[in-house]
C-alpha cells in the first residue's frame, strides 16, 4: 500500500482514538483517579512500552546535537501538552475539551509565521481571529449551562487552550526529528525525559489511588489511556508525520469534535448547547478559512 495512504489512515486512527478519548479519561477524574495522577500512569506506561518495543528493532544512536532539540519538544509534547489537557478536561467538559483541541492547526500556522517565516494574507488573519473568537466564547460563557461533571469549565478551557497551544509547538518540533530517527527512538527517549519532567506534579496524585479495589469500569478506561491514547497515538502520529506535514497532521483534529460530540452525548457524559455550537461553528469557519487558502496557494504554485 502506498506510504502516504498508510500515513493517512495512522493520523486518522489517531484522531479516533483522541475524539473517544475525551469522554473515556473524562468519567474516571477525579473519583477514582486525578488527573496528574493519570499523568503519571500515562507518561511511564508509554516509556515502558516504547522501551520494551525498542529491543526487538534495530538500535540507533541519538546525536548530541539532537538531545537538547528532543528534550525541549519533549517538555511540550509530554509534559505541558499532557498536565493541560487532562487537569483542563476534569475541570470542563468532554465537548468543550473536542472544540478548542481543534484550534490546533491555526496555532501551527501561526507558529509557522512565527519561526518558518511563513506569509499571513488577509484570510489566513481572519481565520485565525475567529477560531480564537470560538475557544474565547467556550472560555467565558462556557459554564452559563449547568455541565456534568465540570467543577470549573471557564480555567478548564484555558488549560486545554495551552494544550493546543503546546501540541501544536509538538507538532512542528518533531517534524524534523522524524526525518533522522524511527518512531520507537524518538518515543521512547521523549517519554523518559517525560517522566522525569511530571514526576513533581504527578506522584502524589499517583499514590493516592486505590489500586486494589479499582472497579474493571476503571481499569479499562485507564488501560485505553495508557495503550490507546498514549502509546498507539503517538507512534501512529509520529509515523504519519515521516510521510506528511505537520499542518496535515494538525488538519486531522477537525474530526475531533465530531467525534467527541457524538460519543459524549450518545454516553450521557455531556450536552450540546447553543454557545458549544455557535463556538464550534466559529471554530470550524476560522480553520476553514485558514486551510482553504493554503490549499489553493499549494495549487497555484504547482501549475
Amino acid at each position: 500500500m502506498d506510504n502516504r495512504i498508510l500515513a493517512l489512515i495512522a493520523a486518522f486512527g489517531a484522531t479516533t482514538i483522541y475524539g473517544m478519548n475525551h469522554t473515556i479519561a473524562k468519567v474516571v477524574m477525579p473519583h477514582y483517579i486525578g488527573p496528574f495522577g493519570f499523568i503519571m500512569l500515562r507518561v511511564v506506561g508509554a516509556c515502558i512500552l516504547f522501551w520494551l518495543v525498542s529491543f526487538f528493532i534495530p538500535k540507533e544512536t541519538i546525536e548530541k546535537k539532537d538531545f537538547f532539540k528532543i528534550a525541549i519538544t519533549a517538555f511540550f509534547g509530554m509534559c505541558i501538552n499532557m498536565l493541560m489537557f487532562f487537569k483542563g478536561l476534569q475541570l470542563s467538559t468532554p465537548i468543550n475539551s473536542g472544540v478548542i483541541v481543534t484550534l490546533t492547526p491555526i496555532i501551527i500556522l501561526v507558529l509557522s509565521a512565527i519561526f518558518l517565516k511563513e506569509r499571513l494574507n488577509l484570510l489566513k488573519v481572519l481565520g485565525i481571529i475567529l477560531g480564537f473568537i470560538g475557544a474565547i466564547l467556550l472560555i467565558i460563557y462556557g459554564n452559563t449551562i449547568k455541565a456534568i461533571n465540570a467543577p470549573n469549565v471557564s480555567l478548564g478551557n484555558i488549560m486545554l487552550l495551552i494544550n493546543a497551544i503546546s501540541f501544536g509547538t509538538y507538532l512542528v518540533m518533531v517534524k524534523s526529528l522524524t526525518k533522522k530517527y524511527s518512531t520507537v527512538t524518538l518515543m521512547k527517549w521523549m517519554f523518559l525525559l517525560g517522566v522525569f519532567y511530571t514526576f513533581p506534579f504527578t506522584i502524589n496524585e499517583f499514590m493516592e489511588v486505590s489500586w486494589n479495589s479499582l472497579p474493571f469500569e476503571a481499569i479499562w478506561r485507564m488501560s485505553f489511556v495508557v495503550l490507546g491514547t498514549t502509546f498507539l497515538t503517538y507512534m501512529l502520529n509520529v509515523y504519519a508525520l515521516k510521510t506528511l506535514s505537520a499542518t496535515t497532521i494538525g488538519a486531522f483534529t477537525y474530526l475531533q469534535p465530531i467525534i467527541t460530540i457524538v460519543y459524549a452525548v450518545i454516553t450521557g457524559n455531556d450536552i450540546l448547547d447553543s454557545v458549544k455550537i455557535l463556538a464550534c461553528g466559529l471554530v470550524f469557519l476560522g480553520v476553514y478559512l485558514v486551510s482553504k487558502k493554503r490549499v489553493n496557494s499549494y495549487k497555484s504554485k504547482s501549475t
